[in-house]
């Protein structure tokens, strides 16, 4: 399994994967009606293009099959792990941690910390973001807020 750079020839391929995917993930946790809204704001064609064209999108082929995806991104002077998302039948077996490991060293030299936000019924992600030595900076309307020192 390679983990690279996304390039334009993945947008589709990243989207459905949202749609596949993160929806069915995020149904049960959030709702269908929610789930689909999240995919629709941020699994969009022009979002997920927008993002490859910049450069911070990474994603995990298998022999030409999408088996992870993951986005990096700024909120203001922040650098945040935007998507993190690995395919059912690739989870508990490191993928995550690799894409993960793959965005966080895109980051300039001098980057002091890393942000990422989930769901708070989302456990799996807790769990995950605990192992990778992110700590909890708050908890707002649901979501939880982690931060991650790289110094």
């Amino acid at each position: 399994m390679i983990v690279r750079k996304a390039d334009r020839d993945d947008v589709m391929a990243i989207c459905r994967f949202g749609e596949e995917h993160v929806r069915a993930h995020y149904a049960p946790l959030i709702g269908e009606e929610a789930a689909a809204r999240q995919v629709r704001m941020c699994w969009n064609d022009t979002d997920i293009a927008g993002a490859v064209a910049r450069g911070s999108v990474v994603v995990a082929d298998e022999g030409g099959h999408l088996a992870g995806v993951g986005q990096r991104g700024r909120d203001g002077d922040e650098y945040v792990i935007r998507k993190l998302y690995v395919h059912p039948r690739h989870r508990g077996g490191g993928l995550g941690a690799r894409l993960l490991g793959v965005l966080i060293g895109q980051l300039p030299a001098d980057a002091e910390r890393v942000y990422a936000e989930h769901f708070g019924a989302n456990e799996r992600a807790g769990a995950f973001c605990e192992r990778e030595g992110f700590t909890v900076e708050r908890i707002e309307r649901g979501v939880v807020r982690r931060v991650r020192d790289l110094r």
